[in-house]
């Protein structure tokens, strides 16, 4: 009967084409659904696990939570430093990992953290160590098998988010090592290169005091309980970065310096407490500051916008915060503490990802039903087409009887081209769905970030393939039946007549 059936179909070869291609494109569709939802959906949800909030420069927070958890986005802004101890010093906080982005090297993120960004994914290593020390990397499963990087070898990082960033360029003075490669673990962090964020502010040309990298709670940070308020003192020290600063603005030493203090008098007189020569630089100075028409206050106020500025600019900056809560009451003081008493933002993964999950759902909804009618239409076309044929060849069908053939073997034989067009059209249409995944994924940065795969399996694919043969099936069932209700000896005689 498969072998009849087989030869009933090519022998009309444009015909069976034309439902075989109409049932793969639907397929195709609907499988290219099933897959995008679904491989999205559990990257999304797996990335962001463990993530309950981000803290980052104020903008939109979907763009936040796209930069920041999974990688696919550019980020707002940077944020000060200073973000990460009040962070991590919060009772309510059980870990804040910190974030600095801006490079990327053959299209993979350069993101620069600390240990907890380990511990955040559970990540293990397959070979190598974790970096402990500037321009030290570690890179992701996906990134070491895509560039083929061994342990030891060099690389630089360029500027920007991918390889087609416009104006991007490489900073060769400030080559990393490769130290360690991860194991797969299924994450985003699979495709990404982990450096200290140390190092991104290196590369950048971001001078720091390797004496004030350490955030973490230490002898320096004390904690106080008043009325359920926790306060935190700092023992502040000089920073000898901003008066390196002054001295090239005001051209004099600051140290032990206070402007406005007892010591320091603005009449001409001379200064107590310091020798010959600095009482003649500051008498010189007091008496330009009387020439050009303004005091040395004056002369303060309009070169503190310089220092400020120059203070910002070389200020070390992280771009963003993963934190995840200790307890229950995190998640309704910080978010609220963020945004309302800071310039940053506190955004919220699970919120902003159903939001997206439902914005997308809605469009993957409508293309679904789009799809399953095209694989109805599939259907009335293989209806049509043996309708036509059970018609035509009443003859042949009579003569299969007479020869032995049985009712169930004829009908069968209907049945058997529904059924192979419908699986024809089902297995080209799951061929062309993952092959665009495929090329899709080649070609678009943003399906490759999202780590989608192009054969991954999907349980609903068998389920929708049988249904597809089930279209194909019930199409040919009325032919089938028409062709099981002939009379072979009253065919034979109307045809001989």
């Amino acid at each position: 009967m498969i072998t009849l059936a087989l030869a009933y179909l090519r022998d009309r070869p444009l015909t069976t084409a034309l439902n075989v291609l109409l049932l793969a494109i639907s397929v195709a569709m609907l499988v290219l659904l099933l897959q995008l939802g679904n491989q999205a959906s559990e990257r999304l949800q797996r990335d962001a696990d463990g993530v309950d909030l981000v803290v980052g420069s104020k903008g939109s927070p979907l763009q936040l939570i796209l930069s920041s958890v999974f990688h696919v986005d550019e980020p707002t802004g940077n944020i000060p430093l200073s973000s990460l101890e009040l962070l991590r010093t919060d009772p309510a906080v059980e870990r804040a990992v910190p974030l600095a982005l801006g490079d990327n090297f053959r299209g993979f993120r350069i993101v620069g953290s600390d240990a907890s960004f380990y511990d955040l994914y559970g990540l293990e290593l397959a070979q190598g160590a974790r970096f402990d020390g500037e321009m030290q990397a570690v890179l992701g499963a996906e990134v070491a098998r895509a560039t083929g990087a061994q342990l030891g070898q060099q690389f630089v990082g360029s500027h920007g988010f991918g390889l087609d960033e416009d104006g991007a360029h490489a900073h060769d003075n400030a080559p990393y090592e490769t130290v360690g490669i991860l194991a797969p673990s299924g994450t985003v962090a699979d495709r990404l290169i982990l450096v200290s964020y140390q190092s991104v502010w290196e590369v950048h040309g971001i001078t720091h005091d390797h004496d004030h990298d350490q955030v973490e709670e230490g002898p320096d940070h004390k904690h106080r309980s008043d009325g359920g308020n926790q306060e935190i003192e700092h023992d502040h020290s000089v920073n000898e970065h901003e008066h390196g600063i002054m001295d090239f603005l005001f051209g004099h030493d600051h140290e032990g310096h206070d402007h406005g203090e007892e010591g320091h008098q603005h009449d001409g007189h001379d200064h107590e407490g310091h020798d010959n020569d600095h009482n003649h630089s500051h008498e010189d100075h007091d008496h330009d500051n009387e020439h050009q028409g303004h005091d040395h206050d004056g002369h303060a106020e309009d070169a503190a916008p310089i220092l400020q500025a120059a203070s910002r600019e070389l200020e070390p900056e992280l771009t963003a915060l993963l934190v995840t809560y200790r307890n229950a009451s995190g998640a309704v003081r910080i978010p609220a503490m963020i945004n309302r008493q800071t310039e940053m933002q506190a955004a919220v993964p699970a919120n902003e990802t159903a939001r997206l999950l439902e914005l997308v759902g809605a469009s993957l909804d409508g293309m679904r039903v789009f799809a399953w009618l095209l694989a109805a239409t599939g259907g009335l076309a293989i209806f049509v087409a043996l309708l036509n044929m059970a018609r035509s060849r009443e003859g042949d069908l009579a003569l299969l009887r007479v020869m032995g053939a049985s009712k169930e073997q004829v009908f069968a034989t209907v049945i058997l081209e529904g059924v192979i067009t419908a699986a024809l059209g089902a297995v080209a249409g799951w061929i062309g769905a993952h092959g665009l995944i495929a090329l899709a994924r080649a070609n678009f940065a943003t399906l490759s970030d999202l780590g989608l795969s192009a054969f991954a399996p999907v349980a609903g694919e068998g389920l929708l393939v049988l249904a597809v043969l089930g279209i194909g099936a019930l199409a040919a069932l009325i032919p089938a039946l028409r062709v099981y209700r002939i009379d072979p000896a009253q065919v034979l005689a109307r045809s001989g007549s």
